[in-house]
């Protein structure tokens, strides 16, 4: 008895170790995925966080009507062509009167953005009276000046200025002439070329618009698909097949979908590039199998003596899956429709390949207007050359993740406050 008890507690002995061993490897992977991920987030907030503000000038405007060669502010033809970028100029040469030369008078132009010119005809256009007049305003500094007032000691001395156009910025950030706000037009403004005037909001717009497609022909077809093939579908050889195919639907690459997408809308029934309809069209595609399998789960975990006691008070199959299963179901339907969503919010292979790539300055207006979407755009900046656009992409990035994090928040939300425990 005693040689039997001692294996026992050889055993127990073994046997707690390796419980031990098993939970400080769960721990260490914990901590390594843990720390991984904030890694990641510190790298993409510490890039990005600088994008959201923008450095402006304060200048003392003249709007000369020489300069401008505008006689009439009424006129709008006369504002359309006006040279304001040459009062823009003559302000900035005005605060260094010292700077003579051609070339360098070229090099503290380029310290303005180019939006300078632009601010200013929108100002003569709402009040006509400036023409002759003289104001201080703050205009915005070009990608490069802002850049360099933003950096650390080390990031000044890898800038793009010259050396000669380090002393202008300096002597204005000396002066207190220069201050830092809210990079508005971030998200007021399409995409361009110059990153201080580059925003995101075409690609916020052409993402609702697409996730708006998407959700309008998913949730219901995906719905449908899962009723019937959980109540109504014989089971067969061929309900068995579908069943296979929608589970393995969702393993393919969504490059796939975009391949389809790319040979059918486009090829095939000649719909427009580049427009959230038809990349709706081609993330219905690839949601539609994430939310019938949820969906169908959803439906499953409905307990059989509710469709019983349905039916025996005389309802029929129809009225037993309206009235009583979908609803029942539809928390765990909606939580599936969230997360196939989220995942085709960050969805961007599929999209390049029905040409939603496209450089998009203006704001789309519905769903067949030319439009980008968030992460397409991220992809657009990441190859851009531009130092700023460095900042810009980790910014859209952190605004797509705070839309991906709002979606699965609201997911389990959803989930807990809608579950019902039978």
């Amino acid at each position: 008895m005693s040689k039997t008890t001692e294996k026992v507690r050889k055993t127990l002995a073994r046997r707690y170790r390796a419980e031990r061993r098993f939970k400080a490897f769960g721990i260490v992977s914990i901590v390594i995925g843990l720390s991984a991920l904030l890694l990641l987030f510190g790298d993409i907030i510490g890039k990005g966080h600088s994008a959201f503000f923008e450095h402006y000038v304060e200048l003392s405007i003249t709007y000369d009507p020489e300069t401008l060669e505008i006689e009439d502010a009424n006129d709008p033809e006369q504002l359309r062509y006006g040279n304001f970028e040459g009062v823009v100029r003559a302000a900035i040469q005005e605060r260094f009167p010292r700077v003579e030369e051609r070339q360098d008078r070229r090099a503290l132009n380029a310290l303005l953005s180019t939006s300078a010119g632009y601010e200013l005809r929108d100002r003569l256009e709402a009040d006509p009276s400036l023409l002759g007049q003289k104001e201080t305003l703050w205009l915005q500094l070009d990608d490069d000046a802002d850049m360099f007032l933003k950096g650390s000691e080390k990031q000044r001395e890898n800038a793009r200025l010259s050396p000669q156009q380090r002393e202008w910025v300096l002597d204005l950030e000396a002066a207190g002439e220069t201050r830092s706000e809210f990079n508005r037009s971030l998200f007021t403004s399409g995409d361009s070329r110059e990153p201080e005037q580059a925003g995101i909001l075409g690609a916020i717009l052409g993402s609702v618009f697409t996730m708006l497609v998407t959700l309008a022909l998913s949730f219901p077809i995906g719905i449908a698909a899962a009723i019937y093939l959980e109540e109504f579908a014989p089971k067969n050889r061929f309900t068995d097949f579908i069943e296979v195919n929608i589970n393995n639907l969702a393993a393919v690459p969504s490059i796939i979908f975009g391949l389809l997408g790319l040979a059918i809308f486009l090829s095939w029934f000649g719909m427009p590039r580049s427009v959230p309809l038809v990349g709706g069209i081609v993330l219905t595609l690839m949601t539609l199998p994430t939310v019938i399998i949820s969906s169908r789960a959803a439906i499953k975990a409905v307990p059989p003596s509710i469709r019983e006691a349905a039916m025996g008070l005389g309802a029929s199959k129809m009225q037993v899956v309206l009235h009583h299963v979908l609803p029942l179901a539809m928390p765990g339907m909606l939580t599936g429709a969230i997360i196939g969503m989220a995942q085709a919010l960050g969805e961007t292979a599929p999209l390049l390949m029905i040409g939603m790539v496209a450089f998009i300055v203006e704001l789309p207006t519905g769903p067949l207007s030319a439009a980008t979407v968030l992460p397409v755009q991220i992809f657009l900046w990441a190859g851009s050359p531009e130092q700023s656009f460095v900042a810009l992409t980790s910014a859209a990035i952190m605004v797509l993740l705070a839309f991906l994090i709002a979606m699965n928040t609201l997911a389990v939300v959803l989930r807990k406050r809608l579950e019902r425990r039978w």
